[in-house]
């Protein structure tokens, strides 16, 4: 089969080309201007790839007829993506790759207060730790989940909202900047992302001890994959929520260690000597 076939969108959207194009050619034009690390550059190319593969080529019609490929696509969405992204520190490169007017609607957008108030309730680190595990749980109730793969606008609805809600729940815990004026701690931050973890675990193990088939729609509308049961495909997706989930956030936590509360305590080692 011919590689490039792998590429060709299972479903062509819009959004998916326009948001993925602005963001690079953006992304482009901030680099020529700011000129950042090497590393920032991988993280960024790197998300931004595994987001476009997921969405908008032959893995999501994967995604659409076997449940743990799904929880794959979710956990580049939700996870891997915007966790790579927000590594990247993009905001002020983005910014740069913008032309002027952009840049002032920007300002001007940031300072509606609308705008404010919703930053505000969605950078409060409960919120944030309850949208977080509450969009996984949600999309996971068998009838929701099954609405979703069969009406193509609620599944896109499905997975921005987990791709935009990644990138805030990392955007917050991974960031040491105050994000919309809100300022956590790096005790706040690992906290948040020790929260999340339970959650998934209890999630991913009630799918892998499942005794029935939770869902149904994949056999409905058949498995990409044949000889893999129903109940076999769901406990590797049980497994994917279970362990890879829960690693992002361990992983998380070693990045905000070793940026921030390492290089505090080598100070006060030194001031004290």
């Amino acid at each position: 089969m011919d590689l490039l076939y792998w590429f060709i969108p299972w479903e062509e959207s819009v959004v998916v080309v326009a948001a993925t194009g602005v963001a690079a050619i953006l992304f482009s034009r901030g680099c020529a201007r700011s000129q950042p690390q090497l590393r920032q550059k991988v993280y960024f190319w790197m998300g931004l790839a595994f987001l476009y593969l997921v969405s908008h080529t032959q893995f999501d019609y994967y995604s659409e007829h076997q449940f743990f490929i799904h929880r794959l696509q979710h956990l580049v969405l939700h996870h891997l993506g915007p966790f790579l992204i927000i590594l990247s520190s993009p905001l002020s490169i983005l910014l740069l790759g913008m032309p002027r007017k952009g840049r002032h609607l920007c300002r001007l957008a940031v300072r509606w207060k609308p705008l404010q108030y919703l930053a505000y309730v969605l950078c409060n680190p409960i919120v944030a730790v309850i949208l977080f595990s509450g969009l996984i749980g949600f999309w996971l109730l068998p009838s929701i989940h099954f609405t979703a793969m069969i009406d193509w606008r609620l599944y896109r609805l499905m997975n921005w909202s987990m791709l935009i809600n990644g990138l805030i729940f990392w955007g917050l815990v991974l960031n040491p900047g105050p994000v919309f004026s809100t300022h956590l701690s790096p005790g706040t931050r690992i906290a948040m992302m020790l929260a999340v973890i339970p959650p998934q675990i209890v999630l991913g193990a009630m799918i892998f001890f499942a005794s029935r088939e939770l869902y149904p729609i994949y056999t409905i509308c058949g498995r990409a994959i044949g000889g893999l049961s129903a109940i076999g495909d769901q406990q590797i997706g049980g497994i994917i929520l279970w362990i890879h989930g829960a690693m992002m956030s361990v992983v998380g936590i070693l990045i905000v260690v070793r940026k921030e509360l390492m290089p505090q305590r080598l100070l006060t080692k030194r001031q004290a000597s």
